[in-house]
């Protein structure tokens, strides 16, 4: 797992996991809003809003996407 900073070309989207350095958590993205510097994250359960250079990125390689990923039941599958 890489983690990459936010620039000026890099956007978070709603709904993407990214990295809090303060807290040192893994939390949800709600909104990201580059006119105001902030963005609106979900984390153990609230909502806070934090600057976005507090943010990292987080990029998995090809193995950890699959190790990650989850298999379905296959009960339909038939």
């Amino acid at each position: 797992m890489e983690l990459i900073e936010i620039t000026e070309n890099q956007k978070t989207l709603p709904g993407e996991y990214i990295y809090h350095i303060p807290s040192r958590e893994v939390v949800l993205c709600g909104s990201f809003n580059r006119e105001s510097d902030q963005i609106r994250v979900l984390a153990r359960g609230r909502l806070f809003i934090d600057k976005i250079g507090n943010f990292k990125k987080i990029k998995l390689n090809n193995n950890e996407k699959k190790e990650r990923k989850a298999s379905r039941c296959k009960g339909c599958g038939r």
